[in-house]
């Protein structure tokens, strides 16, 4: 039995940060995991930023209300979600993410939460476990599921190379160049019959 793991900023919802640093006038908050690896790291970094600037849960949230599925997205995970299950792995948190649930359908997802104080000030953040897309997908196969994994950035190389099918979709130059043995994508349509062979003994 397969099930299909999906990133979901840059896969199918435009970057969080990179909406929220246009909306602030911050560029710095542009940076992502397709530039920075250690995502502990970053967030602190992100953190410590928004604390510069007196910024917080709420403002982030706004820009996030007015955040649209990439075009084609709903589509190509409705159809996916067809003949495959799915389950979105993401290292965005549960106060950012449901909004962009709602608008595709709501589907699961495995994501972190956030520590906020009652200022609405981000003070931190919880992450749901360690190398949390990569324990998932192993978790998955201990329990019986074959693994198809897509996403973008440096953060989810660890489930694409775990996964018996992985596919870069929409990713980086110099990713695409460190990886060269993955299938790499930029069409929707690309993926899912790259997916769609997979699950359905076509390779």
């Amino acid at each position: 039995m397969y099930i299909t793991c999906l990133d979901l900023e840059g896969v199918l919802v435009p970057e969080i940060w990179i909406a929220f640093a246009k909306e602030s006038g911050i560029p710095e908050l542009k940076r992502t995991t397709r530039d920075e690896p250690d995502y502990d790291k970053l967030m602190k970094w992100r953190i410590n930023i928004l604390k510069e600037h007196g910024l917080g849960l709420k403002e982030i949230q706004e820009t996030i209300s007015r955040i649209d599925p990439l075009p084609g997205a709903k589509k190509f995970l409705d159809e996916l979600r067809s003949f495959c299950q799915v389950i979105i792995l993401s290292d965005t948190f549960a106060e950012f993410a449901t909004p962009l649930m709602k608008k595709l359908d709501w589907p699961t997802i495995f994501c972190n939460s956030l520590e906020v104080n009652e200022n609405g000030e981000i003070t931190g953040h919880k992450m749901r476990c360690e190398k949390s897309k990569y324990t998932t997908v192993k978790a998955l196969q201990s329990i019986g599921y074959e693994t198809i994994a897509s996403g973008d950035s440096y953060n989810d190389l660890g489930m694409i190379t775990a996964s018996k099918a992985g596919f870069l979709f929409r990713s980086t130059e110099a990713i695409k160049k460190d990886y060269p043995d993955l299938p790499a994508y930029e069409e929707y349509d690309d993926l899912l019959e790259a997916i769609k062979k997979v699950v359905l003994g076509k390779e």
